[in-house]
């Protein structure tokens, strides 16, 4: 009874210290998802203002630009696949893994070769033990993301999309990410950034908005902001999953710290019952003494 006991003491001994550790990472990702909630609203006007102006100077006319392009039976496309580096996050790098596999599937569906870059150490992880193919990889802050390394991404992006497909380049470019909706919802989204699909609204449509003249050209100005679109995109995108990784860990980290003040509970009441138990047991042996000395 009494090594019982000491068992049950050390499990929660080693409980307690765990449940520390949770509450302590449930606090940091509380005091930190707040701060990345508000990067990611206020980097979204920007991202959306500069793809309504990448809109209105493709939609003014008709021009042949690589933004735009049009590609019948497109051969391959790259898909960025955005994951968290670090685990304690609940299913949030799962989620987002099953999400892309489902796209890459689709694009295999559909005769389309799908050239994976990662971001973040999950992901990669997941490609190399199963000795998958990928054409690049980031890793690193990945729930404080830097400008940076989205300029980065953006830069490698646009070299594929700019080249040709028999050299090595893309037609199409998608990003798979989590989008943060509140800190009890976060969604693994799909977005093609590349060709762009120019859509006029009602306004332009109706001749609303005024007509452009571009220096030197609409071509020109489509140059010019094609890396930045791509850029705010990515960087956008990087920021609503740095929100949504710190929400899932806070989430997981208050569940874990639940469950193992679960467990102290429940080491504390067979600590108890092996307690009584022997209690008991030498209870009974000195009365059948006392009774043996009496007769």
């Amino acid at each position: 009874m009494g090594a019982q006991i000491r068992v049950y003491r050390q499990k929660i001994k080693s409980t307690s210290s765990m449940k520390k550790i949770f509450k302590a990472m449930e606090l940091i990702a509380t005091s930190r998802v707040m701060k990345a909630r508000d990067r990611a609203q206020a980097s979204t006007p920007y991202a959306e203002a500069i793809t309504r102006a990448v809109a209105a100077v493709a939609g003014q006319e008709e021009i042949e630009h690589v933004l735009t392009k049009k590609v019948e039976e497109p051969k391959r496309a790259a898909v960025l696949i955005m994951s968290s580096d670090r685990g304690l996050a609940g299913a949030y790098s799962t989620n987002v893994i099953k999400r892309s596999e489902q796209l890459l599937a689709r694009l295999k569906e559909d005769g389309i070769e799908a050239r994976p870059y990662l971001y973040g150490r999950k992901v990669q992880q997941f490609y190399d033990f199963r000795e998958r193919e990928y054409d690049a990889v980031w890793s690193g802050n990945t729930d404080n993301p830097e400008v940076e390394r989205s300029r980065e991404i953006g830069r490698t992006l646009v070299d594929r999309f700019t080249e040709d497909t028999d050299e090595g380049g893309v037609d199409e470019i998608y990003l798979v990410y989590t989008e943060f909706e509140s800190m009890v919802k976060q969604d693994p989204t799909v977005r093609r950034l590349l060709p762009l699909n120019v859509v006029k609204d009602d306004e332009q449509a109706a001749g609303y908005l005024p007509q452009y003249d571009f220096e030197p050209n609409p071509a020109d100005v489509l140059d010019e902001l094609l890396p930045r679109y791509i850029e705010s995109r990515i960087f956008s995108s990087m920021l609503e999953a740095s929100a949504s990784e710190l929400a899932a860990r806070q989430r997981a980290m208050k569940s874990a710290g639940d469950n193992a003040s679960d467990l102290i509970e429940k080491y504390t009441r067979l600590r108890n019952n092996a307690r009584q138990a022997e209690i008991t047991q030498e209870l009974s042996e000195l009365i059948a003494g006392a009774d043996a000395l009496s007769s």
